[in-house]
């Protein structure tokens, strides 16, 4: 690995100590890399993406308001047998961080010994955001939290753990030295955050484990690494995420707009349907694969079990905001419009997956629903003041220029 490290790289490597914990550390183990095992080849076959329609004419509702909603946590239990000793590596920024800050709640809820290590120092200005500063929330519940760039530096000679759980490597350079260094501490399962980012837009969606996914994707070849290197694996591929705590800008797209009495730009018809799943949810699903041997070399979708159309969300969005909501379509190519850049989803195709294994392996089934997750960031959102800030919408402008749409629709 290069010495220049990238928020998505961590060293495994021994004799490092300018570490910053909240709890004090001895010296690194010693780790020797297991040799890189040959991956396996997946099969693919062809497909056909769909296409979205051009504009249709402006829609509007209005939503209700509603109570600060509280997300359910259902009951997870383990006998002390089945207690295990869980490591898992954060990332420092993006939209899986607070599946890390929620798995560590899970676990601990089942009993789990939980250390999380987040990538970077505690003293980062990241570290001031959610769900970061939250953290003390894990130490309340019994959780060792730490924070490095090297792995080792921050285990006792000697310690060991049973699970190892991949929250931040993108690629196989990022994620073989922590897998290799899972098994130096004696580490028997391993858990890997994929995505379905990597599954290759198909014409029956949703996707469900065992579709046809892009092999160059840095996750896939991470997948086909696990399957050769002796440990229990299982990958999770998680699509959008919500809940409290989170720091990606998705939903904030519809909110900023709706606060406004501005319309929403949805690229194409707006009925493309995606999927956005509670973190909680999504963290309770890989808990339950912890110590589960019917887990072994399972992929998972880490998604909700039902979808939601483009257009229903801005209707979920002003529900929970109990404002109007207001929809205007466009056709990106038609007005040179980015849609990638233009929109927080994917808008080419129904780009969804359905947790099928972990309903039939697992037993798991989600338990909150959209409405109330985009009720509780709401009231996140309002209460940090960003609806009262000045904005500027440069491109919905242009696009409704184009059309010859006001502002208010």
């Amino acid at each position: 690995m290069s010495s220049a490290l990238s928020s998505s790289q961590i060293v495994v490597a021994a004799g490092q100590t300018n570490v910053r914990t909240r709890a004090n550390v001895k010296t690194a183990c010693t780790i020797t890399p297991s040799p890189r095992v040959q991956q396996t080849k997946r099969a693919t076959f062809s497909n056909l993406s769909s296409k979205s329609s051009s504009i249709v004419p402006t829609r509007s509702f209005r939503g209700s308001s509603n109570s600060r909603p509280t997300a359910t946590r259902r009951s997870l239990n383990v006998q002390a047998a089945d207690q295990q000793k869980v490591f898992i590596v954060n990332t420092n920024s993006g939209g899986h961080a607070v599946l890390g800050f929620y798995l560590v709640k899970a676990l601990r809820n089942m009993g789990h010994e939980v250390t999380i290590c987040t990538v970077g120092e505690e003293t980062s200005p990241k570290m001031l955001k959610p769900p970061f500063n939250r953290f003390s929330e894990l130490q309340a519940m019994g959780a060792k939290t730490v924070w490095t760039d090297n792995v080792a530096s921050v285990v006792p000679d000697g310690e060991t753990f049973d699970v190892v759980v991949d929250n931040n490597g993108k690629n196989l350079e990022a994620c073989q030295p922590v897998i290799d260094w899972a098994k130096g501490v004696g580490a028997k399962q391993f858990l890997f955050v994929s995505s379905a980012g990597m599954y290759k837009p198909n014409v029956q969606p949703p996707h469900i484990e065992g579709d046809p996914i892009k092999e160059s994707a840095g996750h896939a070849q991470v997948e086909a690494y696990l399957a050769g290197c002796g440990l229990s694996w299982s990958s999770f591929r998680p699509q959008y995420m919500i809940g409290s705590g989170n720091n990606k800008d998705c939903e904030e797209y519809f909110f900023d707009r709706i606060v406004r009495g501005r319309p929403v730009c949805i690229p194409g018809s707006g009925d493309q349907i995606t999927n956005i799943a509670h973190a909680m949810d999504n963290a309770e699903m890989m808990a339950m694969a912890v110590g589960n041997p019917a887990a072994d070399a399972q992929v998972f979708n880490c998604v909700r079990d039902r979808g939601v159309t483009l257009d229903g969300l801005v209707e979920l969005c002003a529900a929970a905001a109990g404002m109007e909501g207001k929809i205007v379509h466009y056709d990106p190519k038609a007005l040179g419009i980015e849609a990638k850049k233009a929109f927080p989803f994917r808008t080419e195709y129904h780009f969804f997956a359905e947790p099928r294994a972990a309903r039939e392996v697992l037993g798991w089934k989600s338990s909150v629903p959209l409405g109330t997750a985009l009720e509780e960031r709401f009231q996140e959102y309002k209460a940090s003041g960003r609806g009262d800030k000045e904005m500027t919408f440069e491109t919905d402008d242009k696009i409704l220029a184009a059309l010859g749409k006001s502002v208010t629709a």
